[in-house]
């Protein structure tokens, strides 16, 4: 709670003015059981009718006054708790934004929905009723509690004698509910993992006919939720109904000593009348204290759930003496570089030039460590040791929004937007005309089927791209890049779902480039990486050939054996014709 507290205190204005309202609402809220005693004991019993304008006056002016005061309190705290809210969900989604990606390698997107979706909201219910609500009953128990001893003494001790075992049990209630709704917001993160992937796989399965075995799966998590809601509500039902009685008994002894304290004289029945009003002002506090806690319980679980995000520190961040990034030349180097995941090495001892304006292409085996290398360019990883250097600045030392503001990278997996295609290209560049848009998709080769779309750029896509092929997604991918005009330019295996005549096109395109790019290619054919100005050939994060397509053929080793691999058949055709 105390971090949600700093959230409050953002908003000192908007939490003090709320706050008098609601204190000054139960001042003269406490005046009108002590009038109702001087209407029966003055008024009606001594017959001092003088005192009726006043008390019929009091009585309508305390309750428009307690209308107007809960008006303001309760805008002003819906306000506040909604800034709260947007400030929380901000605040969140802004530092999971600055994660890197290792973070996201063992993060479920439905975990992170739920967090900054249903548990943030379980604050903002908190915050805009629990929290108040919680104040303005103790503000109620102490004030009445006091006015009771005045009336009489004994009376009222009589009266709370009940009510520390209600606490004890409350205290019990919240430990018991913090349990459950830890546990229940967990697997509500499961449920919501489990949706999000069936509905994005949703034509996966279709294609397996699956659904009846994910729909079981949905049902099994279901029934778990359901299970994990009915024992929580089992330790309500075993708590409450003791919290009523207990409070119900304070009324009974109430009455009961009460009635006897008249019949003696010690009290009047107007003191007795309110005193029953009195004692329900701090009935309905602890009747309603197993129910805060219950709500106060629940966000805990979703606070700390919260809060463990943002407790998360970025592992790649800016130094604190890091240096921007001036216009680059797309100079790049690795000195030795090695990286490691998870303790496991992926690269080792990696050294290469890319010189400003030249192609390098990385082939491999899968696995081999070929991503690898063109994450680290742009610090997605950090590397373990060794140095990357742009125009002989490295990586490391200058401001990370600097470095990858100079890149364009078009990864494996294309991801759309479900906007237009226009502003899917506009992604690259804000401010980006459509005349550069235009001749973005040219050079990406996605004009022309981008002009057969029924309303062109403006054809809204389906999520990720639904209703485009994969070509046509890589396609829109590689423009986004190209729009952006940057000094270095990584694809990332995207001319995979392209036809060879297309990927030809494209790479003509791309070389014939008016911008001196520095461009990075990783692919698995020989087509696609034959003209580069230098060819790396990984296996197992290590770079055991260098050179370019002929060098490399003429050594007959690992880039060979993939060229025979893919050309073996034209070349038995070339030699049956002759």
């Amino acid at each position: 709670m105390k971090k949600v507290f700093k959230y409050v205190w953002r908003y000192k204005l908007l939490l003090v003015i709320p706050s008098l309202a609601m204190l000054l609402s139960i001042v003269i809220d406490m005046f009108n059981p002590y009038l109702t005693k001087i209407m029966i004991d003055d008024i009606l019993v001594q017959q001092k009718l003088d005192l009726l304008a006043f008390v019929l006056i009091s009585m309508i002016a305390i309750t428009l006054g307690r209308a107007v005061m809960g008006y303001v309190k309760e805008y002003l705290f819906d306000v506040l708790s909604v800034k709260i809210s947007v400030d929380l969900k901000k605040d969140l989604f802004d530092h999971i934004q600055s994660l890197p990606y290792s973070y996201f390698d063992n993060m479920n997107t439905g975990e992170l929905m739920s967090r900054i979706g249903e548990d943030v909201d379980n604050i903002w219910r908190t915050v805009s009723f629990g929290m108040r609500l919680f104040v303005e009953n103790a503000i109620y128990f102490v004030m009445a509690t006091c006015i009771l001893f005045y009336l009489n003494w004994k009376l009222t001790i009589i009266c709370l004698i009940t009510m520390p075992f209600i606490g004890i049990l409350a205290l019990k209630l919240e430990k018991k509910e913090g349990d459950c709704y830890e546990r229940i917001s967990d697997h509500a993160a499961v449920i919501n993992t489990t949706a999000q992937e069936n509905i994005a796989g949703v034509r996966l399965v279709k294609a397996f006919a699956r659904e009846r075995h994910e729909a079981m799966k949905f049902l099994n998590l279901n029934q778990k939720n359901y299970d994990l809601n009915v024992e929580q509500n089992k330790v309500i039902a075993k708590f409450f109904p003791p919290m009523e009685f207990l409070s119900n008994l304070s009324v009974v002894l109430m009455v009961a000593v009460g009635g006897i304290f008249v019949m003696n004289g010690k009290i009047t029945i107007g003191t007795l009348v309110a005193f029953n009003s009195y004692i329900w002002m701090l009935i309905w506090p602890m009747r309603m204290l197993g129910w805060l806690t219950n709500m106060l319980a629940q966000n805990k679980a979703s606070a700390k759930k919260v809060f463990n995000i943002m407790m998360v520190e970025p592992t790649i961040k800016d130094k604190a003496n890091a240096i921007s990034l001036p216009e680059i030349k797309g100079d790049v180097e690795f000195k030795n570089v090695s990286f490691k995941y998870n303790e496991d090495y992926i690269l080792r001892d990696v050294s290469f030039t890319a010189p400003a304006g030249s192609t390098v292409a990385i082939m491999g085996t899968t696995g081999s460590g070929k991503s690898s290398i063109i994450s680290l360019i742009g610090r997605y990883y950090d590397a373990a040791c060794g140095q990357i250097l742009i125009d002989g600045h490295d990586v490391k030392d200058v401001v990370l929004k600097d470095l990858r503001s100079k890149m364009s990278v078009v990864a494996q997996d294309n991801f759309l937007f479900s906007e237009t295609v226009a502003a899917n290209i506009r992604f690259g560049k804000e401010d980006a005309s459509m005349e550069e848009i235009v001749k973005a998709c040219e050079e990406a080769c996605a004009a022309e089927f981008i002009d057969e779309l029924e309303e062109g750029y403006d054809t809204l896509i389906g999520e990720r791209g639904i209703g485009l092929s994969g070509g046509q997604k890589q396609r829109i991918a590689i423009a986004r890049a190209l729009v952006r005009d940057s000094r270095i330019l990584i694809l990332d295996d995207s001319t995979s779902a392209l036809d060879m005549d297309t990927e030809f096109q494209l790479l003509k395109n791309l070389n014939s480039r008016e911008a001196n790019t520095t461009t990075f290619i990783i692919a698995h054919r020989i087509s696609a990486v034959k003209n580069a100005d230098k060819i790396l050939f990984v296996e197992d994060g290590r770079i055991v050939e260098e050179g370019t397509h002929s060098e490399l053929v003429a050594l007959g080793k690992k880039y060979y054996d993939v060229y025979c691999a893919q050309f073996k058949d034209f070349e038995e055709i070339e030699g049956e014709v002759v």
